[in-house]
């Protein structure tokens, strides 16, 4: 057993003589005998007496980390039944019993079989009884007693971080709180001192110290500089035994940091700083970087630079840069190396963020020269105007100047500019400039009306740099003259009523012009002198730029006269006064009572305003066509109505809308053919062109139901209207097909098309029309015969 144990030994021993004297490590005993005291009676009224035990059990002390080499003792039971005969058992049951605890059956001795830690459990209940060895009959009750493990002091101080981690402002008074370290010992806190830890400082003198009870950790030394060192490695000790001789310790590193704080001014490194800068640097561009030195770090560096003083006021500005605390010159004015070649500056520096603390070892702030010298750069020439505007006369002679631009060399030397014309801004070659002074002049007749701004670019050039160029806008204004003529604002289609009435209005009629008077238009119509003695019509100035066409006598007559001409003088009011004759076609047109036409000679539809020669030529050809149908059709009297597709002869003028029939009542109005009279007011023929600007108006018929007796009406329809038809003498000289039935799925004619009849190869028989009775005899005359050359 080495010595510390020894002696751990020694004072638990020592403990237990005073805790209890004239005890040793056996069980006391007490006998069985004695006076029994009475103690009440029970239900039956017999007398309970309270029977004193035979014996009992303290308890039991063991020392920890027993190293001997035999079993450690730890007590003996003893019963007062036991005389010695063997005829006692003694049975041990709880923790460890059996493992850690074994008792002799006999004898009652208990040894303890292993080594034991308090640490790990500082006390074992456990039961003991005596029984009889051959009829295992209890002797005693079983009794509960504990064996108590004595601690001795064998752990050491534990930290419970290592290393700490801390950090301190620098220039912190004296006594600073920094950290507070904790260490542990796993040893018997309510017994002796081996649970009792002080600390001490083993690194870290002079400028840290340590509480001795509670651990924390102060600063010892005043005016710690960051800047002079910035980290710490401070060592506590934790020592049990209360510090005392003989006791365990342990140790943990601390790493004190020293935090930042603004206890320095910014400090320019030098007094003065000289750029250079050439004159055609664009505005924003860098000048220069000046640098001051902050001994602090983060926000305690950050500074702000300011132009305190300048010979060139707005010129420059200075900003700082915040990643690198660097204050950078920018241009905020162009520079001009011909005004001025050299500025002074006045800069100075100071912290963004100023502790009150540390005024008194201010100021915190440094000032520096700053010279900028301006370089000269060859520079293009400048116009005196950003931009020219011009204005100049539609009627203008041609090489008329209108106005001219200026442009100079803005260097010393002063060299000599040409201008030119971009002629991408002047495709035509409308002007020109003057390639010495700049004047600009006309090459082609302008035309405001086509075109009444020009935009063209003047480009400056150096004689001896001609890479140095630059560009003005010229905007060229041309100004109106009266040269045109106002005329017609639209082709009028007039017509007259031959049952007009003198001095009625047939037309109302402005007029259009292409120049712009400041004033506004102001025209003047009137009826052409060569035309007021024999005029059938009158003008009218309305003095609103209107004017009236007025009939001049009762009356018209187509057939004598179908169309007039009236020439009408249109005048401006602006200087030049300009005039233009208007001719104005009248055709005569039958109408009924109300003044709406009805009918137009077709020679007037030739004589429009405005027909154009193709128009005519085209309807000549149109007629001649129909007359080579016509003549071709007369070589045969009986033929198909339709041969083949290519082949067409008649003219077949159809009345009738393919529908459903009888059936279909949305197609076609049968009661047109029911009620002849609702088409008397217009007998036009279908088989030309119309000739009315506006067609008639149809009153709608009512229909009747269909019957029986409504067939003779559309029989006397059909017969009038052939009747109309072959007398009609303004008919066309050839054969005109006019068919009446109408057709679909409901028609008991079923199709009488003839357009289905193309689709079919060779002739088609007819034969069958003479079998539908009389109403169809002249359909069977023409096409169910043979075929024959006369």
């Amino acid at each position: 057993m080495d010595r510390r144990r020894l002696c751990a030994l020694m004072m638990l021993w020592a403990v237990v003589q005073l805790s209890c004297p004239g005890c040793s490590l056996r069980a006391l005993r007490r006998t069985t005998g004695g006076r029994r005291g009475l103690t009440g009676q029970d239900a039956n009224g017999v007398p309970l007496r309270r029977s004193k035990r035979g014996w009992m059990w303290n308890q039991f002390f063991l020392l920890e980390e027993y190293t001997g080499t035999d079993m450690q003792y730890v007590g003996k039971l003893h019963s007062d039944g036991d005389r010695g005969d063997g005829s006692v058992r003694y049975v041990l049951t709880g923790e460890g019993a059996g493992t850690l605890f074994k008792i002799d059956e006999k004898s009652g001795d208990i040894h303890a079989t292993k080594r034991l830690d308090r640490e790990e459990k500082a006390y074992y209940i456990l039961h003991a009884k005596a029984v009889n060895r051959l009829t295992n009959e209890a002797l005693e009750g079983e009794s509960e007693f504990i064996i108590k493990i004595h601690d001795i002091n064998d752990n050491e101080p534990r930290f419970t971080k290592d290393p700490y981690i801390a950090q301190v402002a620098e220039m912190s008074d004296v006594g600073t709180s920094v950290i507070q370290v904790t260490a542990t010992d796993a040893d018997d806190a309510t017994y002796g001192n081996s649970a009792k830890v002080v600390y001490s400082i083993l690194e870290g003198q002079p400028y840290f110290s340590v509480d001795p009870e509670t651990g924390l950790i102060k600063t010892a030394l005043p005016g710690m500089d960051r800047e002079m060192k910035q980290d710490y490695q401070v060592v506590i000790q934790a020592k049990d035994m209360a510090g005392q001789m003989g006791g365990l310790s342990g140790t943990t590193t601390v790493s004190i940091t020293l935090s930042d704080v603004n206890d320095n001014p910014p400090r320019f490194s030098k007094s003065l700083y000289e750029f250079r800068v050439p004159e055609s640097n664009e505005l924003g561009s860098t000048v220069g970087v000046i640098h001051a030195i902050d001994a602090d770090i983060g926000e305690n560096a950050e500074m702000d630079y300011r132009i305190i003083g300048s010979d060139g006021p707005g010129v420059f500005d200075v900003f700082a840069n915040r990643s690198t605390q660097e204050g950078v010159i920018v241009i905020k004015k162009p520079l001009d190396y011909e005004k001025k070649r050299q500025y002074s500056l006045r800069i100075q520096v100071e912290n963004a963020i100023i502790n009150p603390r540390f005024y008194s070892m201010g100021p915190f702030r440094d000032e520096a020269s700053v010279k900028v010298v301006v370089e000269d750069v060859d520079e293009p020439p400048v116009f005196e105007r950003p931009s020219y505007i011009m204005e100049v006369r539609e009627d203008a002679a041609r090489n008329a100047i209108i106005g001219s631009v200026s442009a100079s060399d803005p260097d010393d030397k002063h060299s000599l500019v040409r201008y030119t014309i971009d002629r991408r801004t002047d495709m035509d070659r409308v002007f020109n400039v003057h390639a010495g002074n700049g004047s600009v002049f006309i090459l082609r007749e302008l035309d405001r009306e086509e075109n009444a701004w020009h935009n063209i670019s003047i480009i400056a050039t150096e004689f001896n740099n001609p890479r140095q160029i630059s560009r003005v806008p010229v905007y060229i204004r041309v100004l109106d003259v009266n040269d045109n003529a106002p005329t017609f604002a639209t082709n009028y289609e007039t017509f007259v009523c031959e049952n007009a009435k003198a001095n009625q209005r047939i037309q109302i009629v402005s007029a259009t012009d292409p120049d712009e008077p400041l004033g506004g238009h102001r025209f003047i119509f009137s009826l052409a002198p060569e035309a007021v003695g024999k005029a059938n019509f009158s003008v009218r100035d309305n003095k609103d730029n209107t004017a009236w066409i007025l009939t001049r006598r009762n009356s018209y007559n187509s057939l004598q006269k179908s169309v007039y001409h009236v020439p009408v003088v249109i005048t401006d009011g602006e200087f030049p006064v300009q005039s233009s004759t208007n001719t104005l076609t009248i055709r005569v047109c039958t109408c009924d009572r109300e003044g709406n036409m009805k009918l137009c000679n077709p020679e007037a539809l030739t004589a429009r305003a405005g027909l154009s020669t193709g128009a005519l030529v085209a309807i000549l050809l149109c007629c001649l066509i129909v007359v080579l149908f016509a003549a071709l059709r007369r070589q045969r009297k009986k033929e198909p109505l339709i041969i083949s597709k290519e082949d067409v002869r008649d003219n077949v003028v159809s009345y009738n809308d393919e529908g459903g029939g009888e059936e279909d009542t949305q197609a076609f109005d049968i009661g047109t053919l029911r009620n002849p009279e609702a088409i008397e007011e217009s007998k036009q023929r279908r088989d030309i062109i119309p000739e009315t600007f506006y067609p008639p108006v149809r009153r709608p018929v009512a229909l009747p139901p269909p019957s029986r007796d409504n067939n003779g009406d559309v029989r006397d329809f059909i017969n009038q209207r052939l009747q109309d038809n072959d007398s009609d003498p303004t008919a066309p000289p050839y054969d005109s097909l006019a068919t009446y039935a109408y057709e679909g799925n409901g028609s008991v004619a079923e199709s009488l098309s003839s357009l289905e009849s193309v689709t079919t190869e060779g002739d088609q028989d007819y034969n069958y029309l003479s079998e539908w009775g009389p109403r169809f005899k002249k359909l069977a005359d023409m096409y169910g015969g043979d075929d024959s050359d006369s």
